[in-house]
C-alpha cells in the first residue's frame, strides 16, 4: 500500500496550500486545476461530503477527487483545466468502476458540450462549485465498495497524521 510522500519540509502538500501559495510545496498541478479542485471540494463540504484529492486506485490511475457522501456513496471527479486537457484524456472510463457516480469538474470557461451526456458535470472556481448535470448512478459491488472505503479512510488518516506530526518517519 502506498504511503503519501511528504515534501522537503516533511508535510504532505495539499491542494489548499497550492491554490493559496503556488510556491514550494505545491503538488505540481497548474493553478487553474488547483482552483477547480478547491472549489469542487468546497462544494462537496456544503453537500455533506468528505473528500480527498489525488487518490491512487488499484488500476494504477489516480482520482483527482474522491468524495464520500453521508449515505456512503463514493464519487470521483476528474478535473479538466481546458478542452485540450479533456480531448487528450482517454483514460477517464477507467475511473467509473471505482465509484457510484463519476463527474468531470471544469471551470466556467470550459465548453460544456464536450462532456458526454451520461457523465456528470460540475462547474467550479476556487471558491465554490455547482452540479450542472447529475451523474448516472452505477452502484459499486460490495467488495469494491469496502476496498474503496478503506482506501479513502487510510489516505485521509495518513494525511491528517502527517499534518499533526510532520516529522513522522515514512514507512
Amino acid at each position: 500500500m502506498a504511503i503519501e510522500t511528504p515534501d522537503a519540509g516533511g508535510r504532505i502538500p495539499t491542494d489548499h496550500d497550492a491554490a493559496l501559495d503556488p510556491g514550494p510545496g505545491t503538488t505540481g498541478r497548474p493553478a487553474r486545476t488547483l482552483a477547480i479542485t478547491r472549489g469542487i471540494r468546497r462544494g462537496f463540504v456544503q453537500r455533506g461530503y468528505a473528500s480527498v484529492a489525488e487518490v491512487s486506485l488499484k488500476n494504477s490511475r489516480r482520482a483527482d477527487v474522491l468524495a464520500l457522501g453521508p449515505s456512503g456513496d463514493l464519487v470521483i471527479v476528474e478535473v479538466k483545466s481546458g478542452p485540450a486537457d479533456f480531448l487528450s484524456d482517454g483514460k477517464w472510463p477507467d475511473y467509473t468502476g471505482y465509484c457510484d457516480r463519476f463527474y468531470f469538474g471544469v471551470d466556467a470557461d470550459f465548453p460544456q458540450h464536450l462532456i458526454p451526456e451520461p457523465i456528470g458535470l460540475i462547474v467550479a472556481d476556487a471558491h465554490e462549485s455547482v452540479v450542472v448535470r447529475e451523474a448516472r448512478a452505477h452502484p459499486l459491488a460490495a467488495a469494491r465498495r469496502k476496498a474503496m472505503l478503506l482506501r479513502f479512510a487510510i489516505v485521509a488518516a495518513q494525511r491528517l497524521t502527517r499534518l499533526e506530526d510532520p516529522l513522522m518517519p515514512v514507512a
